[in-house]
């Protein structure tokens, strides 16, 4: 037998050696959650109340005995206290690590233990029982050859005409004017909203730009446009709203409420002249420049959308048999970090912070069921991402780090920091790894071109208030200062 074999065995048998008889009864109690009752018998208690006597005694100090020399009687009644808080969190932690490794349970979140409740016994066996949240338990279905459908990714000389103007749009000079509101315009309101006559909120010096849709976090308002168009400063105009059947706020669900528009300014915007000032402070030369910035821009929204398609016909064809369900509290705590990362993408994409605005809204109104699917999508492809070997590098995160800042033009260290101390950087990690995965899965797909549906132009706008309230704060400033749309749009005040 060699050394290092031999060395193994050893550490195997002391191991062995150091396990307790611990009896454990697991039960389902719900979708993805366990109730575990652990019994950790009374020679073991009384091993680990030896070891942890030993080590006191080591280092006691009591008058009138010399360090290391004070009985353990005497130890025992002076620093009871002290002991039984150190037994009982021995105890725990040795039992947990190993029920953690004998059972293969793979907790999503701690476990909820009353710690405080809990009393070490004199004599006896000591009995805890606990509630966790588990990772579910599913066989990957066949993800290799998968048959994908790819869009063009070029922009059409009409979509990018839109574009530009969407872009001006952002550096449009406002200016109020004593006129009825049309189309295109922005009116600055003061917003009531009523539930069975009761004022829930009031808000006021909204600037709402007067288009077809108008997006809230919990809620949408069609027809805006009709609704506002005609208005002047001092009129009102009201409009019922049904709340989003995904709103957090549980009793307004599927209700409806009365807003109240109370216009105090009209106002229009006057597109920048696109003139060698414009183009320089955008770091273009001339216009030619800046429409190839936009060009490459929106080339990289189409590669995103792109690859989104793709990423979607993959999990829709792995996610076919993900029929498992999840604890809605876990759902509940993941939809800010799916959101978190959707905005890092788009941001990462080249999308402007209106666009972004308008997906986070529509991903509030659908939390549950988009994070529902989003954390079945993350399971599968964690997943296989375990059974492939793929993990996220510090090299790929160095190198998107690269990516953001030539984009943001930025230093790496700025960017690094702001991400770790919102906490998207393991969402980043998370990101890369899933998308590694996808990606491990297209390699060996194969792939049919096929037109792309034209993109539609924007014809919405979005308010970062909840009619409801008591809803987070937007993460747009989160992800998207993590970086900009482009090269074009690094001017901060874009």
């Amino acid at each position: 037998m060699s050394s290092d074999v031999a060395e193994q065995a050893v550490a195997d048998s002391e191991e062995a050696k150091s396990r307790m008889a611990l009896k454990v009864e697991i039960k389902e109690i719900g979708a993805c959650r366990k109730h575990i009752s652990v019994t950790v018998p009374e020679a073991d208690i009384r091993t680990i109340r030896t070891d942890a006597l030993g080590e006191l005694s080591k280092k006691a100090e009591v008058p009138g005995f010399r360090v290391g020399r004070v009985p353990i009687a005497l130890l025992e009644k002076r620093f009871k206290k002290e002991i039984t808080a150190d037994i009982k969190q021995k105890v725990l932690m040795a039992s947990l690590e190993q029920l953690s490794d004998e059972s293969k349970i793979e907790p999503i979140n701690e476990p909820r233990i009353d710690v405080e409740s809990l009393d070490i016994p004199d004599t006896g066996d000591f009995h805890y029982e606990f509630e966790v949240e588990v990772r579910p338990e599913f066989d990957l279905p066949d993800y290799t050859g998968i048959a994908i459908n790819r869009s063009i990714a070029e922009p059409t000389a009409k979509e990018l005409e839109e574009y530009k103007e969407q872009f001006l749009d952002s550096y449009a000079e406002r200016f109020t004017v004593d006129e009825p509101a049309v189309a295109g315009d922005y009116v600055i309101c003061d917003l009531t909203f009523a539930h069975d006559g009761r004022t829930i909120r009031q808000i006021g010096e909204q600037s709402l730009r007067v288009m077809a849709q108008l997006d809230f976090p919990d809620a949408v308002l069609e027809g805006f446009d009709q609704l506002m168009v005609g208005a002047k400063a001092g009129e009102t105009r009201t409009a019922n709203i049904q709340i989003s059947l995904q709103t957090p706020i549980v009793e307004m669900r599927g209700e409806t409420v009365v807003a109240t528009f109370t216009v105090s300014e009209v106002q229009q915007s006057r597109r920048p002249v696109i003139d060698r000032e414009f183009c320089e402070k955008l770091n273009a030369e001339n216009e030619a420049e800046l429409e190839t910035l936009l060009r490459d821009s929106m080339t990289r929204q189409f590669e995103y959308q792109q690859r989104q398609e793709a990423r979607r016909q993959v999990l829709d064809q792995i996610m076919a048999s993900a029929d498992w369900d999840l604890p809605e509290s876990l759902v509940r705590q993941q939809t800010e970090n799916a959101l978190r990362r959707e905005m890092l993408e788009m941001s990462q994409a080249g999308f402007t912070r209106e666009q972004i605005m308008a997906r986070e809204n529509k991903i509030r109104q659908d939390a549950v069921a988009t994070t529902t699917q989003a954390l079945k999508e993350h399971f599968v492809l964690d997943k296989i991402a375990t059974v492939e070997g793929i993990e996220c590098l510090e090299s790929d995160i160095d190198r998107e780090m690269h990516t953001m800042s030539f984009q943001s033009r930025e230093p790496v260290r700025r960017i690094r920091a702001r991400l770790v101390k919102s906490g998207m950087i393991e969402n980043l990690q998370a990101q890369l790894r899933e998308r590694k995965a996808v990606d491990f899965i297209l390699e060996r797909a194969t792939f049919v071109d096929v037109p792309r549906e034209p993109q539609q132009k924007q014809n919405q706008t979005s308010a970062r208030f909840a009619i409801c309230g008591n809803m987070n704060s937007s993460l747009i400033d989160d992800s998207f200062s993590a970086t900009v749309a482009t090269a074009a749009t690094n001017d901060e005040s874009a």
